[in-house]
């Protein structure tokens, strides 16, 4: 089963954790040489940041990749390369989850929430967003679906619009609530260091 593939490839990485400034941080080193570095709130236990790392295939290490969480400035690429930084003012999107819910928010976006349409795209396992005016469009992925190759649900997905903000939501399925939960039980068991010298291998 998919699902489990994806789960025994997490629980088969190196990986790392570290505590500091009330987060979690866990980085992790996979087989095929890929990186991912995660951040939890300690409290609440929140996904706060996931980001990716790959190798060239001249061995180079590439640029991190934020999925998960504000994009970050610098030497930090977002996987969303199409918004431009330069200037504050065009839409922002980023990828923020809940507990319960997949959530993306597009800030900068000042038209009424009856001009957005949202909607599935199951021939290409993505979401679209765009606006009666034909003034933005946004097609996006969700990377933990086609991780563990789970289909797209109409009914799952839903809007709301709010301070220039568009907000996007995507009810989580049991299969990625389930695995989150193992995981992050699995996390919590990692013996986090006070410098991330302490490397945490998990069966």
């Amino acid at each position: 089963m998919a699902v489990q593939s994806w789960s025994d490839i997490l629980k088969s990485s190196k990986k790392t954790a570290l505590i500091l400034d009330g987060k979690r941080k866990i980085h992790y080193l996979f087989t095929d040489g890929k990186e991912m570095a995660e951040e939890y709130d300690l409290k609440t236990d929140e996904l706060l940041v996931r980001k990716w790392r790959h190798k060239s295939t001249l061995g180079v290490q590439g640029v991190w990749l934020v999925e998960v969480g504000e994009p970050l400035a610098g030497p930090v690429a977002s996987l969303e390369s199409d918004m431009i930084k330069e200037n504050s003012s065009n839409p922002m999107f980023m990828r923020k989850d809940t507990k319960t819910s997949f959530q993306w928010r597009i800030r900068n976006l000042s038209y009424p929430k009856d001009v957005f349409s949202v909607s599935v795209d199951h021939s290409e396992r993505c979401i679209i967003i765009k606006t009666s005016n034909k003034k933005y469009y946004k097609k996006f992925s969700i990377p933990d679906l086609d991780r563990s190759q789970l289909p797209l649900d109409n009914s799952a997905l839903s809007f709301t619009h709010a301070n220039n903000t568009l907000i996007v939501s995507y009810k989580k399925p049991t299969e990625i609530l389930t695995l989150e939960q193992e995981l992050l039980e699995e996390l919590k068991k990692l013996k986090g260091s006070a410098d991330g010298d302490v490397d945490c291998k998990t069966q």
